[in-house]
């Protein structure tokens, strides 16, 4: 009997990732048919097969235009960039052991977003050569360097010293972006608040093998580390006993997971809470086994970020919400919920 319960155990995050995968196969074929113009499921899976070579569609042209063109690659930026955002905020809680720690808790967000509105109102799209999602991807490696070089203590780094950097880097960013936002005319003021807030609505086909290839790369590289992340949620020292250089591990899952953020937010802008909802009930439903946790949080993270993509175009017709409105309005009462949950905290 033992043996039997060993076995379901063992395949019970086999089974719960093939339903994800299935879960998020039918949503994103829902999400792309849905919208001003609505596309019927069966007629959007042969316009996707006829632009695959894999059958042919002599139906509507503009609406397969509309699937393939704008909606395809939205949803497909919105599914990676939940993973991203997931598998991110599985790092850093374990880094810098707090169960509290999202994508956001190095100053990343800021410093992106320092970046872009740096562009959007100063340069008119460009500054020395660099558009929007370039300038934010360079202000949130910028912040992590900062961060960087201020959470070290003694030649390491400390995760306490990490985060109340990550805090006092952010806070300084925000402050500068908000300078900026009171230079911003009218019309440059919309932009800059949507793309603060997040939002897939111009995803394009070149954006996507990009950030494709860094979450990709960086979560199967992260699952190789899953043995090292399970020890190091044992403790420094028992870590340390087990052969782990826990001060080198840290800069390389920062490095990954900070990577992994800039990517996501320099083409979908600020999108909070998905690094701290999904890592936490995908743990709290199949435990805190790393190398079951990563790829079952990107696969929750991409279906989670799929269906509020969705959301946020069906709820207020003909508006479109953006997606920074929605993870807070579902993420704030977790985190809450959460701060009244983990008595832990209330000794730190």
């Amino acid at each position: 009997m033992a043996v039997v319960r060993e076995r379901r155990a063992s395949l019970r995050p086999l089974l719960v990732f093939g339903v994800l995968c299935a879960l998020l196969a039918v949503a994103v074929l829902v999400s792309i048919g849905v919208g001003s113009v609505s596309v019927p499921a069966g007629q959007t899976w042969l316009i996707i097969r006829d632009h695959l070579g894999l059958g042919s569609y002599a139906g509507d042209p503009v609406r397969a235009q509309i699937v393939w063109e704008f909606r395809m690659p939205r949803v497909l930026l919105a599914a990676l960039a939940g993973a991203g955002l997931a598998v991110a905020g599985v790092v850093l809680q374990a880094v810098v052991a707090n169960p509290l720690a999202d994508p956001y808790v190095l100053g990343v967000s800021s410093g992106a977003s320092f970046g872009a509105v740096l562009v959007l109102t100063l340069a008119s799209g460009t500054l020395g050569g660099l558009g929007v999602s370039s300038a934010a991807f360079a202000g949130a490696v910028g912040a992590v360097a900062l961060v960087f070089l201020l959470g070290r203590r003694g030649g390491r780094l400390a995760p306490t010293r990490l985060v109340l950097s990550g805090v006092a880097v952010g806070y300084l960013l925000l402050a500068a972006t908000s300078y900026l936002q009171l230079r911003a005319t009218p019309n440059e003021l919309r932009a800059v608040m949507f793309w603060m807030l997040g939002s897939v609505a111009g995803a394009q086909w070149r954006q996507l093998p990009v950030v494709a290839c860094v979450v990709t790369v960086s979560t199967a590289l992260l699952v190789l580390y899953g043995r090292r992340l399970n020890a190091l949620l044992a403790g420094e020292e028992s870590a340390t006993a087990l052969g782990v250089d826990v001060h080198r591990l840290r800069a390389v899952l920062l490095l990954l997971s900070s990577l992994l953020t800039g990517t996501v937010i320099a083409v979908a802008g600020g999108i909070g809470f998905v690094g701290l909802m999904v890592p936490h009930l995908v743990r709290l439903a199949l435990g805190a086994d790393h190398r079951r946790l990563l790829p079952l949080s990107a696969v929750s993270g991409a279906l989670y970020l799929v269906l509020v993509d969705l959301l946020s175009r069906t709820v207020d017709r003909p508006n479109e919400l953006p997606l920074g409105i929605l993870t807070a309005l579902f993420g704030a009462p977790f985190f809450l919920w959460l701060l009244r949950r983990n008595k832990s905290l209330d000794s730190a």
